[in-house]
């Protein structure tokens, strides 16, 4: 949600910067827009770190300052501020003209947003999705009706909430590879389609199974398994062959991907719940605890009888007692890289559904899956197809592989 909270700023601020910070500049002299983070300040200069590398600001007394709130990213709402305000991890947006060798940049105007203000922001919404979220996969859309069928699933049990989103609702929708709230774009309930994962802000039933939303965010992704049958390191690529077509699909791995290994403990104990073998979260089972150790989830809180439907109330996954159970375990897994991967290595990624089904973008992969794979086939060979170890399309569910992103 910081990106997003950032993006808006830059934008609201970029469009009006001509007219507001540079006034009747020369026709051949270019203005610009450097947004970044402090890592150190002088009376002088202020050196910024941006998605080029470090840069280094000048200030005069000439330089203006304005200090933006995060909740409100927009240039009308930004008050004045001086140099003293600005301190080492503030994100800064930078309006100048640079010189020739545009190696620093004589600051005209400091756009401030503190790391302190960010952070009680970032807090604000975090809380707003734990304690007034929603997600999971949409089973249908009625436009007519306005209203959302949202199958929300935890590791226990599955539950349908009926979402209606409220007339001044917001929607945005992710864009493609990408799970990114900075990212993501307008949208309207006419792009839901079913099968498609949502979260929602809002306001919930008593008994859990409405919603009334506020926000939401959607995207079409998709999980897939198989066995690697090679890894091009040079690259960055891996091609599998996938489990249920057994046919070979070639998965690139941007810079953006994020790949872990799921501890082997862990994921059989998560697989054996999802096939049925650990005992009924309603009884005090262990939907609530990390892996079903007996602990609970980071983040989370334990399962109990007569709380809310598993999933309701996650911003994150639907998987643990509590919002971001799962995705917060999930950071704490080993990281690898492509040159971790082996022929033979059984692994999952979620990614963007598009038509090519036989070369994707990897969101996420994770390696170390193949008890859920196994539990998943046991249960299809067993008659159970459709179970809680199976996606809603035949398929199979991997805790941490349901796309979302953190807000």
């Amino acid at each position: 949600m910081r990106k997003n909270i950032v993006l808006t700023f830059i934008l609201a601020i970029a469009a009006l910067v001509p007219a507001a910070a540079f006034g009747q500049t020369a026709v051949n002299v270019k203005p610009s827009v450097v947004t970044g983070d402090v890592t150190s300040i002088s009376d002088a200069k202020i050196v910024l770190k941006t998605k080029d590398g470090d840069l280094e600001v000048l200030l005069s007394d000439k330089t203006d300052y304005k200090r933006v709130p995060p909740e409100n990213p927009v240039l009308k709402a930004a008050v004045a501020s001086s140099r003293t305000d600005i301190g080492e991890g503030d994100k800064l947006l930078v309006t100048g003209v640079f010189g020739e060798d545009k190696k620093v940049l004589p600051a005209r105007a400091v756009y401030l947003m503190t790391k302190s203000d960010l952070a009680q922001k970032t807090k604000a919404d975090t809380e707003k999705w734990t304690t007034r979220g929603v997600s999971g996969k949409i089973m249908a859309v009625n436009a007519q009706t306005n209203q959302i069928t949202l199958e929300s699933r935890g590791l226990a049990n599955t539950t349908t909430v009926t979402v209606t989103p409220k007339a001044d609702a917001k929607f945005l929708r992710y864009a493609p590879n990408s799970v990114k709230f900075s990212e993501a774009v307008a949208s309207s309930i006419s792009d839901l389609k079913a099968g498609d994962m949502m979260r929602a802000a809002g306001e919930k039933g008593a008994d859990g199974t409405k919603f009334a939303a506020e926000e939401v965010i959607s995207g079409a992704f998709q999980t897939i398994a198989g066995t690697v049958k090679s890894v091009d390191v040079a690259n960055n690529s891996v091609v599998i062959t996938n489990s249920q077509t057994k046919k070979d699909v070639t998965i690139d791995l941007s810079l953006a991907s994020t790949l872990k290994k799921f501890p082997e403990e862990m994921a059989n104990r998560m697989a054996q719940l999802q096939g049925g073998g650990g005992r009924p979260g309603a009884a005090g089972g262990q939907s609530g605890t990390a892996a079903g150790t007996g602990r609970t989830a980071a983040g989370g809180t334990p399962a109990t009888a007569g709380g809310p439907p598993e999933g309701a109330g996650q911003g994150r996954g639907g998987f643990g007692g509590a919002r971001g159970g799962i995705d917060e375990m999930l950071e704490r897994f080993p990281n690898i890289t492509a040159a971790d991967l082996k022929v033979g290595d059984v692994i999952a990624i979620s990614s963007t559904k598009t038509q090519n089904v036989d070369h994707v973008t990897a969101i996420k992969l994770l390696a170390g899956v193949e008890p859920f794979l196994r539990i998943a086939q046991a249960s299809s060979a067993g008659g159970q197809r459709g179970g809680r170890g199976q996606g809603a399309d035949g398929g199979f569910t991997i805790p941490g592989l349901d796309g979302f992103g953190g807000p």
